[in-house]
């Protein structure tokens, strides 16, 4: 699943110690699978910073969903066990997390939501007439609250890379087995050819090409 968040900066390494306590989820690095959310997320931390809104984008590999390693927690709706769950990562002001989940995902509090979750926590409405009033509209968010959560998140690849990603695999596999050769030696010889240097030239397009056709460039090459 392709997963978006939005910042200031382009996110490479995700640090906890820049995560925020008392979120909606709790302290940890937040995504979503809504594109758009997260333009206008990173658009308010860009204003906030006076720089760009940057949108980094992830994979998030599903199948840890039945990782038993994992304790992951999933609202599939507003209702009042979410509400419940909000309130208690907002109140919570320690250095310690008030839950064990190492991924929590479910709606977003958004500003009017995050009004009324303030008055129902100042006692203003209670939680019936909180839940009557609830908005619905389509939002999502995935908190990766440790680092083990990490395991399940990667950067996307551009589609150059892993066009690239699969070309390098199958040229030094056929490398390996037409030449006899260890995949060390077969590795060196194709990342230092004069045909690697031209397929990572994004101008020749040669990353659109079937990796047979980058391989007989590469034998021709050899030859020479």
């Amino acid at each position: 699943m392709k997963v978006y968040h939005g910042s200031y900066t382009a996110i490479e390494n995700i640090d906890f110690a820049f995560c925020q306590k008392n979120r909606d989820f709790g302290k940890g690095f937040y995504v979503t699978n809504l594109q758009e959310q997260a333009e206008i997320w990173a658009k308010r931390k860009g204003n906030d910073n006076n720089t760009e809104a940057v949108v980094t984008s992830f994979d998030f590999a599903e199948h840890f969903y039945n990782d038993k390693f994992l304790n992951i927690l999933r609202f599939e709706n507003y209702s009042e066990e979410w509400l419940d769950f909000i309130v208690l990562n907002r109140k919570n002001y320690s250095e310690q997390q008030a839950h064990d989940y190492d991924i929590v995902e479910g709606p977003v509090a958004n500003d009017k939501i995050a009004t009324q979750v303030d008055e129902y926590l100042d006692g203003i409405i209670s939680k019936e007439q909180f839940l009557k009033d609830l908005i619905h509209y389509p939002s999502h968010q995935m908190c990766f609250c440790t680092i083990q959560s990490l395991q399940a998140l990667s950067l996307s690849k551009s589609r150059i890379d892993s066009a690239m990603y699969h070309i390098d695999s199958e040229v030094i596999l056929a490398l390996m087995r037409d030449y006899e050769m260890n995949e060390l030696e077969a590795a060196d010889i194709y990342y230092t050819s004069k045909t690697y240097l031209a397929l990572t030239d994004e101008t020749t397009e040669f990353y659109k090409k079937e990796w047979t056709e980058i391989y007989e460039m590469l034998k021709i090459e050899l030859k020479q």
